[in-house]
C-alpha cells in the first residue's frame, strides 16, 4: 500500500483524471475482447493481424479531439450534417457510432435508430417518419439504420412488394438530392464483413449473455438469406450512388482499424477549422460566513460498497 501510495503522490491529478476519461474506451475495449472460450480457436483461424492497441488508443483519442472540432465548427456555422450507416447486422456500425459520439457533445449530435414502423408510419409516404430527425442548423444526425431498410431488410424479408421497391429506387434520389439542395452534407456508409465474419460475431453474441440481447429472430434470418442480401446490397449501391451523396464502403472485418478508418474519412468530407474560443477562467467561490451546510440524514445516501 505504501508503494501504491507514493506512486500516487508522484502523478498530478490532471493525469489522474486523464487517466479516468481514457478508461471508458478502455473498458468498451475490455467487452469486445471478452471471447467464449468455445470460439477462441474459430478466431484464430479466421483474424488478421490486428493493430496494436498503443497505436488504435493513439489514433482514436485524436480523431476524437478532431470530431470535437468539427462539432464546433458545424455549430459555429450553422451547418447541417447527415450520416447514414448501413450494413450487414454485426458489421460494426454500433461500435463506429458509439466512438464518434463518445466525446462530443450529446446535444448536438444525436444518433437516430428507429424501431419498426407503426401501422400509422406505414400509411405515410416513406421517407416521412425519417423527416423529423433530420438536423436543424449547427447540428449532426448519426442514422444507425436508416430509409435504406426499404432496399435491405424490408425487401428480403418480404416486407415490402416489388413495386414498393422500384418506387423507392426511383424517389430516394431525388429526396437525396432535395435534401442536399437544402444545405444538409449527407454521408452514406455500407459497412462490408465477410460471411466467416458474421458468423463469428454472431456465434460470440449466442456463447455471451452479456451481447445476446444484440441478436433478434430478423438476424439469425439475414444468415439463411445471406445471399439475397447480397443480390439486395449490390442493387442497392448500384442504383443510390448518385454523385451528390455517393455511397463510402467501409471494410469492417477488422474492428479497430474500421473505427478508425471510417472517422478520418468523415472528418476529412466535412472541411472545419480550429473555433477560436474567448480564454476561460474559473471564477472564484462566494463564500457566506453565515451559511452552514446541513447534515443530511445517513439513509440518503447510496452505501459504499467499493
Amino acid at each position: 500500500m505504501d508503494g501504491e501510495d507514493t506512486d500516487l503522490g508522484r502523478r498530478s491529478w490532471l493525469e489522474i483524471e486523464l487517466e479516468d476519461d481514457f478508461d471508458e474506451e478502455f473498458e468498451q475495449e475490455i467487452d469486445d475482447r471478452r471471447i467464449p472460450p468455445e470460439l477462441r480457436a474459430l478466431l484464430a483461424r479466421h483474424k488478421a493481424e490486428k493493430l496494436d492497441r498503443r497505436t488504435y488508443f493513439d489514433e482514436l483519442l485524436r480523431l476524437q479531439a478532431e470530431l470535437v472540432k468539427m462539432q464546433d465548427w458545424v455549430a459555429h456555422k450553422g451547418l447541417k450534417v447527415v450520416v447514414l450507416f448501413e450494413g450487414r447486422d454485426a458489421a460494426g456500425k454500433g461500435g463506429v457510432i458509439k466512438r464518434i459520439t463518445q466525446r462530443v457533445n450529446p446535444r448536438t449530435c444525436r444518433v437516430v435508430a428507429l424501431p419498426a414502423p407503426s401501422d400509422r408510419e406505414k400509411a405515410q409516404w416513406y421517407f416521412q417518419r425519417y423527416v423529423p430527425h433530420l438536423p436543424a442548423a449547427g447540428e449532426i444526425v448519426l442514422f444507425d439504420r436508416s430509409w435504406y431498410n426499404r432496399a435491405g431488410v424490408e425487401r428480403v424479408m418480404g416486407f415490402a412488394d416489388d413495386g414498393q421497391v422500384e418506387d423507392f429506387f426511383r424517389d430516394v434520389p431525388e429526396f437525396e438530392r432535395m435534401l442536399v439542395r437544402s444545405g444538409i452534407i449527407l454521408v452514406k456508409y455500407w459497412f462490408s464483413i465477410t460471411d466467416e465474419e458474421q458468423q463469428l460475431r454472431f456465434l460470440m453474441r449466442i456463447h455471451d449473455p452479456i451481447k445476446q440481447w444484440k441478436l433478434s429472430p430478423m438476424d439469425l434470418q439475414s444468415r439463411v438469406r445471406w445471399e439475397l442480401y447480397t443480390k439486395a446490397k449490390e442493387e442497392m449501391l448500384e442504383r443510390t450512388n448518385i454523385p451528390e451523396a455517393p455511397w463510402h464502403i467501409v471494410e469492417g472485418n477488422d474492428k479497430k482499424r474500421a473505427r478508425l478508418n471510417c472517422i478520418a474519412h468523415l472528418l476529412s468530407l466535412v472541411p472545419y477549422e480550429e473555433v477560436p474560443h474567448e480564454a476561460i477562467a474559473l471564477p472564484e467561490r462566494v463564500f457566506n460566513p453565515d451559511y452552514e451546510r446541513s447534515v443530511l440524514p445517513s439513509e440518503l445516501y447510496v452505501p459504499d460498497r467499493y
